[in-house]
């Protein structure tokens, strides 16, 4: 099993080392387990367990004030299950796994998603505030009013993951999803799982849990994607990293082109992980950072 995560792409983590830990940890879990989509679930659990990504427990918050998780998942038969919008759902990618597998869906939505979990004996209610997440959210002064006076609030805010949406050096910090992309030498696997970005107005759906754009799988190449999620949509990443690969690039190939023509299209950052179908893995990335692990384990 070849197995690939990343935990978003952003500005340079403040804590770059214990994160890479957490990452190799989830990179090796993935590659223990028998099947692709095994794979994915083991892996992305442990990274929406750490609250240094943006994921689970470390998500961030919508102007209301409560925090959302959206994933999706996606097989080389493209079998697809996606899950969003879900309050106090710490592993958002096995309610999009329930999705996929037990409903004839390929995308279900809000409190009904949270609904399908607690059928499936997946945890709800759980408490998604990290202690720097309260923090930054305590510092803020949210709006009472209707949507509009929501958007009016989050004009300049949306997508800055402090209260000031700025670190010392006046740099942009806001650390997107995690993903991973697996191999098992006859299958592959794609999945990404958000807690959106910070202070989007209460609702928001990224790219995360949309098909061809947070994350994609063909009999080609498995691809997650992360970073500015209304840009990755509109150009459908995930899905352009694969219709490389299914033009001849390898993964890599694949990756580094996708990000030159996501920059040039839409001037925003992203990265975007792959694996195709001979094994090869690629990633690539145009913002400051974008931290992965990789672990292969042989049956």
């Amino acid at each position: 099993m070849q197995v690939l995560v990343h935990g978003g792409a952003g500005s340079d983590p403040d804590d770059p080392k214990p994160r890479q830990t957490v990452l190799d940890r989830a990179a090796d879990t993935g590659a223990a387990q028998t099947t692709p989509v095994d794979a994915l679930e083991a892996a992305i659990a442990i990274l929406e367990s750490d609250p240094r990504f943006n994921a689970g427990v470390g998500s961030a918050v919508q102007s209301d004030g409560t925090i959302r998780t959206d994933a999706g998942i996606m097989t080389d038969d493209r079998e697809v299950g996606a899950a969003c919008s879900m309050p106090n759902v710490e592993h958002a990618l096995c309610v999009a796994r329930v999705v996929m597998e037990e409903s004839p869906h390929g995308f279900v939505s809000g409190e009904h998603a949270v609904s399908l979990a607690e059928a499936f004996d997946i945890e709800t209610g759980v408490d998604l505030w990290s202690e720097r997440t309260r923090e930054r959210w305590t510092d803020l002064e949210a709006p009472d009013g209707d949507a509009r006076e929501h958007l009016k609030w989050i004009r300049e805010r949306y997508g800055q993951s402090d209260p000031d949406g700025r670190d010392e050096d006046g740099n942009p910090k806001d650390h997107d999803t995690v993903g991973a992309v697996a191999f098992d030498g006859n299958s592959l696997a794609a999945a990404t799982s958000t807690g959106g970005r910070w202070l989007a107005l209460a609702g928001r759906v990224g790219d995360v849990p949309q098909v061809g754009s947070g994350f994609y799988c063909s009999p080609a190449a498995a691809v997650s994607a992360t970073g500015a999620g209304e840009d990755i949509a509109r150009v459908t990443l995930s899905r352009r990293v694969a219709r490389h690969v299914e033009c001849g690039r390898d993964a890599q190939d694949a990756a580094t082109i996708a990000i030159e023509e996501f920059g040039e299209l839409t001037g925003s950052t992203a990265g975007v992980i792959a694996i195709d179908a001979r094994g090869t893995l690629g990633s690539a990335y145009n913002s400051d950072a974008m931290q992965t692990a990789r672990a292969t384990r042989h049956s």
